[in-house]
């Protein structure tokens, strides 16, 4: 099978609410299994034969019971500014080329427009823009980090 048609079978699977998929095409047989556990990556196993025996699921760990009497911590308050959040899944990277200088830091002035940082993605460079003026309070992701859809990424206020 293409290398370029089961990277796009993962990322599919990734961005969708399906757990595995499962794709033969003429002798090859491809099974992504999405995990559960939110960092894990997906799992993919080819196998060359129909002959050999089918692979089993990742077992799942029973869910812990609820802590009785547990002291009920304050909710954690929402960071103040606005949130930029990653339009897609990918790796984030805080410069343009390794040994660069960042976009941003903390504390960096930027205008709407401005580029923050870049997300790779499928091999393509993504560069990611500010949606609003202000100051880089926080950066919320290392880099090289991979990140999901919505993940948030830097505070603006």
């Amino acid at each position: 099978m293409d290398l370029r048609k089961l990277k796009t079978l993962i990322d599919l699977v990734a961005e969708s609410d399906i757990s595995e998929l499962e794709v033969t095409e003429g002798e090859s047989k491809v099974r992504i299994v999405k995990s559960a556990a939110p960092a894990a990556q997906n799992q993919v196993v080819m196998m060359p034969s129909a002959n050999l025996p089918a692979p089993t699921a990742p077992a799942h760990a029973p869910a812990a019971a609820p802590q009785a009497a547990a002291p009920v911590a304050p909710a954690e308050a929402a960071p103040a500014g606005h949130i930029v959040k990653s339009p897609m899944v990918g790796t984030f990277y805080r410069a343009s080329a390794p040994g660069a200088p960042a976009f941003v830091d903390i504390g960096s002035v930027v205008k709407e427009g401005d580029t923050l940082c870049i997300i790779e993605a499928m091999k393509l460079l993504n560069e990611i823009d500010a949606d609003a003026s202000g100051t880089i309070r926080q950066i919320l992701v290392e880099n090289g980090q991979a990140v999901e859809f919505g993940q948030p990424l830097f505070i603006i206020e």
